[in-house]
C-alpha cells in the first residue's frame, strides 16, 4: 500500500513540475509578423523589397498565363448543346402563403382585416371587421365496428 502511495505522490509532483515548465519557464514561440515594417522611415529594408518584387513577378507571370488561355467555343454549336431545353420551374408570386399568425394555436386562425371581403351594398347586419375566426379543418373519421363471427 505504501508503494502505491509513493507512486501517486511522485506522479503528482512530476505533473506539477511539467505544468510549471510549460506555463512559466518555456519561452513563447516567435510569431511571424503579418505586416512588415521598416526600422527607419527613410531607408526601407532591402530584404522586404526583394521579397515584394519576387511576389510581384510571380503575380505578373500568373496573370500573363491566364491571359493566354483560349476557350474553344465549338461546344456551343454542338448538336448536344443545341438540343438542350430550359426546364426551369416557374415560381409563384408571394401571396397569402402560411398562417396569418403562426404562433396562434391550430384551429384558432383569424383572417386579417385586409382579407375580409368588403360588405355588400344591401343593408344587412354588419359583423365586426377586426378578425373572423376560421373553423378548424379536422376530418371526421367514422367509427368502425367489428362483428364476431
Amino acid at each position: 500500500m505504501a508503494k502505491i502511495k509513493n507512486i501517486i505522490i511522485f506522479g503528482v509532483i512530476a505533473i506539477a513540475l511539467i505544468l510549471v515548465y510549460i506555463f512559466f519557464i518555456k519561452p513563447s514561440p516567435d510569431t511571424a509578423n503579418l505586416v512588415s515594417s521598416t526600422s527607419s522611415a527613410t531607408t526601407p529594408d532591402t530584404n522586404v523589397v526583394s521579397q515584394n518584387s519576387a511576389v510581384a513577378q510571380d503575380l505578373l507571370s500568373l496573370l500573363l498565363s491566364v491571359k493566354s488561355i483560349r476557350l474553344d467555343d465549338s461546344i456551343f454549336s454542338d448538336k448536344a448543346f443545341t438540343s438542350l431545353h430550359d426546364s426551369s420551374i416557374l415560381l409563384t408570386s408571394p401571396g397569402n402563403e402560411g398562417r396569418p399568425n403562426p404562433f396562434a394555436p391550430i384551429g384558432f386562425d383569424a383572417l386579417p382585416v385586409s382579407q375580409i371581403p368588403p360588405p355588400s351594398t344591401t343593408p344587412e347586419v354588419s359583423t365586426p371587421s377586426a378578425t373572423v375566426p376560421i373553423a378548424p379543418s379536422v376530418p371526421v373519421v367514422p367509427k368502425t365496428t367489428t362483428k364476431k363471427l
